[in-house]
C-alpha cells in the first residue's frame, strides 16, 4: 500500500497540482491586495469616501450598558464586504481567463508551425507495389530472352 501511494504521490500531475495551488493561494493575496488598496479606495473616492468594508444592514443594534460595555452585540448583513469579494473574484475570474486564453494562442500557434514543417517537408517517394515490381521483373527478363536470341 505504501508502494502505491508513492507511485500515487510522486506521478507529474500531483506535483503540478500542489505548485498549482500554492501559486494561486500568493495570487489570491496579491488580487485581494489590489482590490483592497487600489481599486476599493477609487470606488471610494468616486463616492464622496465611502468605505466598502463598513457598508451593512443592521437587523439588531448592539444594546450598551451605562458604562459603554456591549451587552449584545449587533446583528448586521455585511454586504460591503460581500461587494468587495465579488471584486476579488472577477478579477481572478477574469486573470484566469486570460492565462488560458493565452496558452490556448501559443498551443494553436505552435500547431500550426507544427503543419506547416510538415507540409515543407519533401515527401519520401512511394514504394512499387509488389504487382509493379512482378511486372517490371517479367518485363526484364522477357528483355534478356529476346537479346539472347
Amino acid at each position: 500500500m505504501f508502494k502505491e501511494f508513492k507511485e500515487f504521490a510522486i506521478k507529474g500531475n500531483v506535483i503540478d497540482m500542489a505548485v498549482g495551488v500554492i501559486i494561486g493561494g500568493a495570487f489570491g493575496k496579491i488580487v485581494t491586495s489590489v482590490v483592497n488598496d487600489l481599486i476599493m479606495p477609487f470606488f471610494g473616492f468616486l463616492t464622496a469616501g465611502m468605505d466598502f468594508k463598513t457598508l451593512k444592514w443592521v437587523l439588531s443594534p448592539a444594546a450598551l450598558d451605562e458604562a459603554g460595555k456591549v451587552i449584545k452585540p449587533e446583528a448586521a448583513i455585511l454586504y460591503g464586504n460581500f461587494i468587495q469579494n465579488v471584486i476579488d473574484f472577477l478579477i481572478i475570474a477574469f486573470s484566469i481567463f486570460l492565462f488560458i486564453k493565452l496558452i490556448n494562442k501559443a498551443k494553436d500557434i505552435a500547431k500550426k508551425k507544427e503543419e506547416i514543417v510538415e507540409e515543407a517537408a519533401p515527401e519520401e517517394p512511394k514504394a512499387p507495389t509488389q504487382e509493379e515490381l512482378l511486372t517490371e521483373i517479367r518485363d526484364l527478363l522477357k528483355q534478356k530472352g529476346e537479346a539472347a536470341e
